[in-house]
């Protein structure tokens, strides 16, 4: 087997185990949304970004070597991992073919779950935005009573106010 093929052979692998990590830290931060823990959402979403930047870095090793593979090869463009896949002796298919599939399974869980994090995102803001709405309505209508028991309302503050 090549040199550049067991390259690739171990950028898949490590693929593979840094997208389970970024699912995993997902999880969490999921979890820490549902309960509103601000200190385990900001743990896991650095540590997310950290896997970004260390998944972006084996995805462009990835392309170098798939292209260095597809040269020899005569594979054109679009350059695939399942055109080179099956450009490749029948020897060489089995493990690549069958870690493009675990990076492909895991990556889809991974845009599944991003969903449903974005939604549950955007209920627990449209949860906060009612809740400073409702706020800042009794702000606006609350008042002092007078001597005489007659309530005066404080006049409602602009924003041009508020900011001086």
């Amino acid at each position: 087997m090549s040199r550049p093929v067991l390259e690739l052979e171990n950028v898949l692998a490590t693929l593979v185990i840094e997208h389970r990590r970024l699912l995993r830290q997902m999880i969490a931060q999921h979890d820490a949304m549902k309960t509103l823990d601000l200190k385990a959402i900001e743990t896991a979403t650095a540590q997310q970004e950290a896997l970004r930047l260390r998944i972006s870095t084996l995805e462009s090793r990835r392309q170098v070597v798939t292209a260095q593979i597809a040269g020899p090869l005569g594979v054109t463009k679009p350059l695939t991992l399942l055109r080179l896949i099956d450009a490749l002796p029948p020897a060489q298919q089995p493990t690549l073919r069958r870690q493009r599939d675990e990076l492909r399974a895991v990556m889809e869980d991974i845009s599944r779950h991003a969903g449903t994090s974005g939604r549950l995102a955007g209920a627990v803001l449209g949860y906060l935005n009612t809740a400073v709405r409702l706020l800042n309505g009794a702000i606006q209508r609350s008042g002092v009573y007078t001597r005489q028991g007659l309530s005066r309302a404080t006049p409602r503050l602009g924003v041009m106010d508020a900011v001086g």
